[in-house]
């Protein structure tokens, strides 16, 4: 009898487009070559003792298992004060915050629940790498503008700008969603009041959401506040607020963020939240609830980064990068333009990839945060590290 082939059923790709992430390459050369990695953007530090005390806690307690699944009581009546006392919107406890296993889980669901195929999302690149797929999955259609690279009289990239005429030539009555994020990943410039106000005359009149991603809420420099649409009166009520107690308490593998939008929204969001995670770590939660009641933790938290910035940034002085401005996130953006070596001529993923091999520290191009890489010379690198972590990569790139 002839044996017949086996079969190997095959299917088209959702995402066919979409590879291995600059991250996790990235981090795995610098892994590879023992390479500093300032890449990834994750700290290399403890987080408090005290919190972990909280979640074991919750354990012994037999918090362990299913909570409700908008979130535990505890944690969302927190988030509700925490959001009243910096911005001062109140959101309803039960019908307008859910919790979410991350910031990243909370975008994906937020797109999912409103945006339909052939809707339009209007994305301001550089982009964080989820945004894209994540509309690509729901059926929408992505409008991409790009921020405004403002450069000195030498040519290299000084500042980013929001490109307010081609936002506004993007939206229209296909529009469903537009996404913001501030404090910016990777630029870390930050939007002000202004720029909220801007952004509110132009959904004015039109049935286009807000989706705001504020995952680096508490961290913006040098004496100002965050801006949040949760602050802005004619805003907070078409947006989805989304944010992170991972880049909040230095937990980024705990996934835990969490999203609060009006009752409208949030009715929907809930209906696919629930089918996506259904719901999030319970003794997280409760140990997340606990520490939540000391405002300190996460009021300190922009001294305590701004110092970290400002030592990176004094190194950084003494190399021939040029330094972009850093008001917000814990990413320090460098034109690598006149560094006096002949890689200052590649494009941004081979001089990260050459200072990850031969330098021995691990940085991001910014061109991989747009659909179609835009050269600019500039990098990230990440300084949420320890001191001696930042130190020793200073002494490495004042080699260059």
């Amino acid at each position: 009898m002839t044996q017949m082939p086996t079969l190997s059923p095959t299917f088209p790709s959702r995402l066919p487009m979409v590879g291995t992430t600059v991250f996790t390459v990235m981090s795995a050369l610098a892994s590879e070559h023992q390479a500093i990695n300032l890449g990834q953007g994750f700290p290399d530090f403890s987080c408090d003792r005290d919190l972990i005390s909280h979640v074991n806690q919750a354990m012994l307690n037999d918090h362990n298992q299913y909570p409700p699944m908008i979130g535990i009581p505890e944690l969302r009546y927190r988030i509700q004060n925490k959001i009243k006392s910096l911005y001062g919107h109140e959101y309803d406890l039960n019908s307008e915050i859910t919790v979410t296993a991350g910031g990243t889980q909370g975008i994906l669901t937020a797109i999912l629940c409103c945006v339909s195929p052939g809707d339009e999302v209007v994305i301001i690149e550089p982009a964080y790498d989820s945004y894209r797929p994540s509309i690509d999955l729901a059926g929408g259609k992505v409008i991409a503008v790009s921020l405004t690279t403002i450069r000195d009289a030498q040519g290299q990239v000084s500042s980013y700008e929001i490109p307010w005429t081609q936002l506004e030539n993007a939206i229209n009555l296909k529009t469903r969603l537009i996404m913001i994020n501030t404090p910016h990943n990777p630029t870390g410039m930050v939007w002000q009041r202004s720029d909220l106000d801007k952004l509110a005359s132009l959904v004015k009149n039109t049935n286009a959401l807000i989706l705001s991603d504020e995952v680096y809420e508490h961290m913006v420099y040098d004496g100002a506040q965050h801006e949040s649409v949760a602050r802005h009166p004619d805003l907070v009520n078409r947006s989805f607020l989304v944010s992170s107690f991972g880049k909040t308490y230095h937990v980024t593998g705990w996934k835990v963020g969490y999203v609060a939008a009006p009752a409208t929204l949030m009715k929907e969001f809930c209906k696919t939240h629930q089918f996506n995670v259904f719901t999030v770590n319970t003794p997280m939660q409760y140990g997340l609830a606990k520490y939540l009641e000391e405002s300190q933790h996460y009021l300190n938290l922009p001294q305590f980064y701004q110092s970290k910035r400002d030592f990176f940034r004094s190194g950084l002085k003494e190399t021939d990068f040029k330094l972009l401005p850093t008001s917000g996130t814990y990413f320090q953006c460098v034109d690598y333009t006149n560094v006096q070596s002949p890689q200052s001529k590649l494009n941004e993923a081979d001089f990260c990839t050459w200072l990850t091999t031969k330098v021995g520290v691990a940085a991001i191009p910014v061109s991989a945060f747009y659909n179609s890489p835009v050269e600019s010379g500039v990098v990230r690198f990440c300084f949420a590290k320890k001191g001696h972590t930042l130190n020793d990569a200073l002494e490495r790139l004042k080699k260059l």
